[in-house]
């Protein structure tokens, strides 16, 4: 990880703590640009519709995964919040990880501060190309989340490091999406507990939930959550989800049709499944 070293002066002058909700922008929430696991995939991922198109290429630690997500989300908010205050916002910013690690509801043991630091270096190593346009342009070629990271230390009496804060560089994509597009939702508290596959169907929800239900074939939602394995195992693990009934704010629905099959040579085709994502709200009303 590479990064400007600031003045002594400018060391010191924090964007943290966050005293606002978390809130993220709209196209990361709706597609699959992170990968479902905990520590870094090393395989690319690609995503492509009639519409959109998303390529994720690894860095030296694998791509970066959603748990490491939540970084982006923390300085998304920090830029929104600053944003709301009527202050001057730029794509450099200075944390503390005790704050981040505050928000997100990580422990701050030795073991958090490596995984921090690894996942800044997912973050940063990271290749991403895209058609989704961001604050009106568009560009070719691969970017990375962060164009920057760092982890400043001070050392103890005896020598020991110590993480004083955390600089980074937000990417010009995403923050042209923020600061001009101004297309962010705030996400649940509850958002910070939940497995990767609930993750990111509270994301989904929450993207296009906006006026209502809405339904979905279930192989174009394990797509667009980008969901690795088999459709077979996604309907099971979709399943499991739905009756635990575990997404913040939103059920979801399986509407999976009872068709036997056909004898002879000409076997009768069963009717796809259809996901329905359903905010609570309206399945109170409906109730």
């Amino acid at each position: 990880m590479t990064g400007p070293t600031p003045s002594q002066g400018d060391l010191f002058v924090l964007d943290s703590p966050l005293l606002t909700e978390v809130r993220g922008e709209h196209s990361l929430m709706a597609y699959p640009f992170f990968a479902l696991a905990k520590s870094g995939w090393k395989k690319s991922l690609m995503y492509k519709t009639d519409t959109v198109s998303i390529e994720i290429g690894p860095g030296p630690r694998g791509v970066a995964t959603i748990y490491d997500k939540e970084i982006l989300l923390y300085i998304a908010s920090l830029l929104v919040s600053k944003m709301d205050a009527g202050e001057r916002v730029a794509q450099d910013f200075y944390f503390t990880a005790h704050d981040l690690f505050r928000v997100t509801g990580v422990n701050g043991s030795a073991r958090s501060y490596t995984r921090l630091a690894d996942a800044l270096e997912r973050l940063q190593g990271t290749q991403i190309k895209t058609n989704i346009e961001a604050g009106g342009e568009g560009q070719t070629g691969f970017f990375s989340w962060l164009s920057e990271a760092t982890i400043k230390y001070t050392k103890t009496r005896v020598g020991e490091p110590r993480m004083k804060g955390v600089q980074v560089r937000l990417c010009d994509w995403l923050y042209r999406a923020i600061l001009k597009d101004r297309r962010v939702l705030e996400y649940s508290p509850d958002y910070f507990q939940l497995g990767p596959v609930e993750r990111r169907l509270y994301e989904v929800a929450r993207s296009t939930c906006i006026d209502g239900p809405v339904q979905v074939d279930l192989d174009d939602l394990r797509l667009q959550l980008g969901y690795q394995n088999s459709l077979k195992h996604f309907r099971h693990v979709l399943r499991g989800i739905a009756e635990a009934d575990s997404i913040p704010d939103y059920s979801i629905l399986l509407n999976e049709p009872d068709v036997p099959a056909a004898s002879g040579p000409k076997r009768r085709v069963a009717a796809p499944t259809l996901v329905t994502l359903v905010p609570k709200s309206a399945k109170a009303i409906a109730e």
